[in-house]
């Protein structure tokens, strides 16, 4: 099999929108179109960002995976999420999101970026022994907090 890691680009954006829609109803995270096109399109604009990758099997579009960039002191540099990783069910179990991750590590180490973080669900095992396989380790001594910032919030 024939497999590729494209960076996308902002025409890219409504082959990537169906994927994230659907990445979105399988994790059970609430979104709607609108806000899809404006976050999808606001990092393949702003590549100071981050940016959207396309993985292709057989020039066949089998998913996505998203990279927000930041920094860390900790880490001397630039950080990034992979903030959205998503294969189609009938790309699944065929070596491509192993492919997929090795590649984007050596896209983000061509980016300056220091190391990458993830989150995955707790219950999906299938996930975490692919991304242990990938070098990624849970930071046991460190938990995940986050904080929705709402502008009528005082």
């Amino acid at each position: 099999m024939d497999l590729e890691l494209l960076a996308a680009t902002p025409a890219d954006v409504d082959r990537i929108l169906p994927l994230v829609a659907a990445y979105h109803a399988f994790e059970g995270i609430a979104s709607d179109a609108a806000q899809r096109r404006s976050a999808v399109g606001r990092l393949l604009a702003e590549r100071a960002l981050g940016g959207i990758w396309l993985v292709l099997a057989d020039g066949e579009l089998a998913g996505y995976i998203a990279l927000c960039r930041g920094f860390s002191i900790e880490l001397d540099g630039f950080d990034a999420f992979i903030d959205e990783f998503y294969l189609e069910a009938e790309f699944r179990s065929r070596g491509i999101g192993r492919f997929a991750l090795a590649a984007i590590k050596t896209e983000a180490r061509g980016c300056g970026i220091n190391a990458l973080h993830l989150e995955v669900a707790r219950d999906n095992q299938r996930a975490r022994r692919l991304y242990e396989q990938a070098g990624f380790a849970a930071r046991d001594r460190y938990l995940l907090m986050t904080a929705v910032l709402d502008e009528r919030e005082d």
